[in-house]
């Protein structure tokens, strides 16, 4: 069957979403279980442009993600499966990102004191368990989200949005939306997005 042209609003909607995404913003999950949780993460990845996600994966089994769960946030944004920590975090400091552990830890600092207009990845652990000791203790920063009440953590797909949500302050006040790309660059995403568009 034939496509049908995307209209005028869809593409510029592709057009403007591709300008402000964050490559050097990402997010990275181990052993999640819930899909649920995972495609929570997935969309606020999304929302804030970031441009990839990993899935680290060898304990638990990766989790089916549906388009209705996930609201297609898993079309737009890219994803990597490792089956280690090691294998994950090579790849970070090859690309010179800082690897910040969400941990409630004695030597963990706010959230709100990192510098995340650096190239950065949040690091979110199993619902039950919590991060890895691999995970945590080979980051380069273990962070907690202040509470003001008597719950000690958030949920974990939460915790993830707080986090991005953080990063997108920090990167707006530093005219970090405004795009770096190529033309050609943007114009080879714009390809690539709309053939997703009509992806399951």
């Amino acid at each position: 069957m034939k496509r049908k042209p995307l209209s005028k609003t869809r593409l510029d909607k592709i057009d403007s979403s591709i300008k402000q995404r964050q490559f050097t913003l990402e997010a990275a999950i181990e052993n999640i279980h819930d899909p649920h949780n995972v495609s929570a993460i997935l969309r606020s990845c999304d929302a804030v442009g970031a441009h990839r996600a990993s899935l680290i994966y060898y304990r638990e089994k990766l989790p089916k993600i549906s388009k209705k769960i996930s609201a297609s946030a898993f079309k737009w944004v890219e994803r990597k499966i490792y089956e280690s920590v090691q294998e994950c975090y090579d790849d970070y400091r090859k690309k010179g990102f800082k690897i910040y552990a969400s941990m409630l830890t004695d030597d963990a600092v706010s959230l709100y004191d990192l510098d995340l207009t650096e190239p950065c990845v949040f690091v979110f652990g199993n619902e039950h368990r919590g991060l890895s000791e691999e995970a945590s203790e080979m980051s380069d920063a273990k962070y907690f989200i202040p509470m003001r009440g008597m719950v000690q953590s958030l949920n974990v797909s939460v915790a993830a949005a707080v986090s991005l949500y953080e990063a997108q302050r920090q990167r707006m006040e530093k005219g970090m939306y405004e795009t770096q790309l190529s033309e050609e660059k943007i114009n080879e995403l714009i390809d690539e997005w709309s053939i997703k568009k009509y992806e399951l």
